[in-house]
């Protein structure tokens, strides 16, 4: 796991609206949230609703899977982010040893 170059949700939807050149304000209006909001989310401060990837996914011209992944990814992390055996728990995910 350690030689995947996995980023957060927020921190990748950063990255899409710099390069689009979009305000956060204009991600913002597509979900009917206002900037300051992306910026929480983009900090990871916030999490995202579901049901926003596919507008989003759609905005950006990328694949909703992406970004589904990405947010299962950060609900996980945010589960286990205090956990002393979080890696042991993500290394059995990993090796399907459930």
């Amino acid at each position: 796991m350690s030689s995947l170059n996995i980023i957060s949700l927020g921190k990748r939807l950063k990255e899409l609206r710099e390069s689009k050149g979009f305000m956060q304000r204009e991600v913002g209006a597509v979900i009917d949230v206002d900037g300051a909001f992306i910026s929480k989310i983009e900090s990871s401060e916030k999490p995202i609703n579901r049901n926003h990837l596919k507008k989003l996914s759609t905005f950006f011209q990328i694949d909703e899977k992406e970004l589904q992944v990405l947010w299962l990814v950060d609900k996980v992390n945010n589960v286990l982010k205090d956990e002393p055996y979080k890696k042991q728990v993500i290394q059995l995910i990993n090796n399907d040893n459930l």
